[in-house]
Formats: structure tokens, sequence, C-alpha cells
């Protein structure tokens, strides 16, 4: 019998399940961004969150709040960026990273290059303004004073799926809405009412939500 056969069995080679650290790092800021996304949803706002880390610690935080505050300029990133500035006590923050759940617009990318973010990670990609690769990337011009790095998709379906329930809750809201005022006006006026035109952006919500489902900025309340 030749000698292999007489060697002992051994178990066939686990894979290796040990998760990359540094993956596991993003997640652990994704989630607590999407934390910060959480406390939007539950204050009226599209769910978008984001956190500040400096030597490996959270300093700052924030989370949309265009609505609340009246400012158009209130995006999560601005939000957190702020916060983080007064913890530092400076303006620029070359050490620092940037979490946030849904790819940054132009304005907050261009906040983040003038505040010398080094390193930002998004979850969610925004197919109609995101700045960071899907429209544009203004991460990669050479021709900036400032290089800050950037990564996608970190947590991408979980926070993809909070915005899709937003915005699906959202629009299951105007229906009933809107169903509610056309029996309303049914009512009123013996049931002579003429229905709402389908497909028209003006007058229905329907076909409004729909095309802000997929991007947030456009949502007349973003």
């Amino acid at each position: 019998m030749p000698a292999e056969m007489n060697a002992p069995l051994l178990p066939p080679q686990a894979a290796d399940a040990s998760p990359d650290p540094a993956l596991e790092r993003d997640r652990r800021y994704m989630r607590a961004a999407l934390d910060e996304a959480r406390l939007a949803e539950a204050a009226g706002e599209v769910p978008v969150g984001a956190v500040v880390v400096w030597n490996d610690t959270i300093i700052a935080r924030g989370h949309n709040l265009p609505i609340r505050s009246v400012d158009p300029s209130a995006h999560a990133e601005m939000q957190a960026l702020r916060a983080a500035a007064q913890v530092i006590g400076n303006y620029r923050m070359p050490e620092c990273e940037l979490y946030v759940t849904l790819e940054p617009c132009v304005m907050c990318s261009g906040a983040i290059l003038h505040a010398r973010i080094r390193h930002v990670v998004f979850g969610a990609t925004d197919p109609k303004t995101g700045a960071a690769g899907s429209v544009l990337n203004l991460f990669e011009q050479a021709q900036l004073n400032h290089q800050t790095t950037i990564a996608g998709g970190v947590l991408a379906d979980d926070c993809s799926r909070m915005l899709k329930d937003f915005f699906g809750g959202r629009r299951r809201a105007q229906k009933a809405a809107q169903k509610a005022a056309q029996a309303a006006a049914c009512a009123a006026s013996g049931g002579d009412v003429r229905p709402v035109a389908p497909g028209c952006a003006h007058c229905s919500p329907e076909v409004t939500t729909r095309s802000t489902e997929s991007d947030p900025s456009q949502n007349p309340e973003a």
C-alpha cells in the first residue's frame, strides 16, 4: 500500500473566516452614521447621517436638518463638520475621517475638501446628485490643492434600504391623503368631482415621490 494511504486524514482546511479589520472598522463607524440617520428620520427629515472620526474616536455627529433648521446647507455632513471643527478648534481637519450614509453632494464634497478631511467613507450611492463618482467626482480633481481619499459601498444595502423605506412610507401617506381629499371633495360636491390627471407632477404625489425616491436631494422637503 502506498505510504500516502497510511497518512492520517486531515480535516479540510477551513476558509479563513477572520474579518478584515479595516472593513470591520468602517462598518462600525457606518453603523454610528446610520444611528444618526435614524434621528433624522424620527424628525421627519430624509434619513442621512454622518460622523467624524479623529484618532479612532468619534468626535462629532450630524444628521439631516434642513427642514427644522430652515437651512438648505444643513446636510448631515455639514452638521458633522461644523461640530468637529468646534471640538478640534480649527476649521481644517487633515487627520480626520468622515463617514456618511449617502454619497456626498457637490456642496458637501466642497466643504469636505475645504476642511482638508483625510478620508471619506459613504454607504449608498446617489445617482442623481452624487459628487463622489456617481454624477461627477470632485475628489479626483488633481488641480485641487488637497486630495481626500474616498471609499464607497460600506453597508450600502442598509443605507439604501433606510432611504427606500422612508420614501416608500411617504409615498403611501401622500396617496392616502390624496384619496381622502378627493373623497371629501366628492362628498361636498355631491359626487361631481373630476379625478386628478394621472402623470401630472404638479398634482400627483405619486409622480413626485417616484422621482425623488432614488434622489433624496430632489425631495421638496429634503
